[in-house]
């Protein structure tokens, strides 16, 4: 259980300083942050199949099942976005 409340008091805490870091990132560098962040979200993903393998709890494996899927949103997303950007780059 001990493990459970600082596993959630490090999410919340990285979600606030995120949130705070993000807000406050100029507009002109908000495309190489979303490399960094996709990058990060592909090691989230990476980690939760890690750990996956060694036979989590139920809750443990709900909240990794959550990170996996909220990652890959990130993830196809950013690639997307990405996609998009490189069109109007394109000489056509």
């Amino acid at each position: 259980m001990t493990e459970l409340i600082v596993l959630v008091a490090v999410f919340v805490g990285a979600l606030i300083l995120g949130y705070f870091l993000i807000s406050r990132v100029p507009q002109l560098l908000h495309t190489p942050l979303m490399s960094i962040t996709n990058a990060l979200s592909a090691v989230t993903i990476v980690g939760a199949l890690l750990l996956f393998g060694s036979r989590p709890g139920p809750v443990v494996a709900v909240i990794g099942t959550v990170a996996i899927i909220l990652a890959a949103f990130n993830v196809a997303g950013g690639l997307a976005i990405t996609a998009r950007m490189l069109r109007f780059f394109k000489k056509g």
